[in-house]
């Protein structure tokens, strides 16, 4: 069964799809589960990337907020984090209290890692206390592993959708500016480069932004028509 639903991650179209069908998946399949939510780790911060539900968001925003919590503690100390009930939690007391008033009494985080690399973590949630027993902790633990390739895999291809876009953007660019300045192409990428370096902006925004603007130049004053 799990084998067939991480094989319907695999063919999301992209990490927004693969991830919303994570969380999905869980509250579907993991016993206890009313609510899911996946966050992801960039430059040292950490965002919740899709929820089932909006008191998912507005509880991990809590834990972002105060700096503790299950899921803040899965992706910094590396470990599958467990509470049975925040109104009686000790581990975390400024996250604790505020989260059961809000409604939420059972949590469980997960680490999602692709070898080394922390990517960011799953959690599971539920109004009802002791909602997660060992089983689900297991079948959860599997259900991450699976959830951490898909995701790995689907940001890989972003990457490299990404990286062939920009080649073809600079590309283009470099073509605009050899017909515009008469360059080779060594001189219209150092250029570009030139470019980036002197405005603190990105190689490929530079590219992107040039291309945008010749775009712009041509609806407005279009090529006259021969004859």
């Amino acid at each position: 069964m799990l084998s067939e639903v991480a094989r319907t991650w695999r063919a999301a179209p992209d990490v927004t799809a693969t991830v919303e069908a994570i969380t999905r998946a869980a509250v579907s399949h993991l016993q206890g589960t009313e609510y899911a939510g996946v966050a992801l780790c960039s430059k040292g911060k950490i965002t919740t990337v899709a929820a089932t539900d909006d008191l998912v968001t507005e509880i991990d925003q809590l834990q972002y907020k105060v700096g503790e919590g299950p899921c803040v503690d899965a992706i910094t100390h590396h470990r599958t984090y467990r509470t049975g009930d925040l109104a009686t939690e000790g581990r975390w007391p400024n996250f604790a209290l505020a989260a059961s008033a809000a409604g939420v009494r059972s949590m469980l985080s997960y680490r999602l890692f692709d070898s080394s690399t922390t990517i960011g973590a799953l959690t599971l949630y539920s109004t009802e206390p002791d909602a997660f027993s060992d089983d689900t902790v297991a079948d959860g633990a599997l259900f991450a592993g699976h959830a951490a390739i898909a995701l790995a895999t689907a940001q890989t291809e972003a990457q490299l959708v990404t990286a062939l876009e920009s080649r073809d953007q600079i590309a283009t660019a470099k073509g605009i500016l050899m017909e515009r300045h008469r360059l080779d192409p060594a001189q219209a990428f150092a250029m570009l480069v030139d470019a980036s370096q002197n405005s603190n902006v990105k190689l490929h925004d530079v590219a992107a932004w040039l291309i945008d603007d010749t775009d712009q130049l041509r609806r407005e004053f279009p090529e006259p028509v021969a004859g």
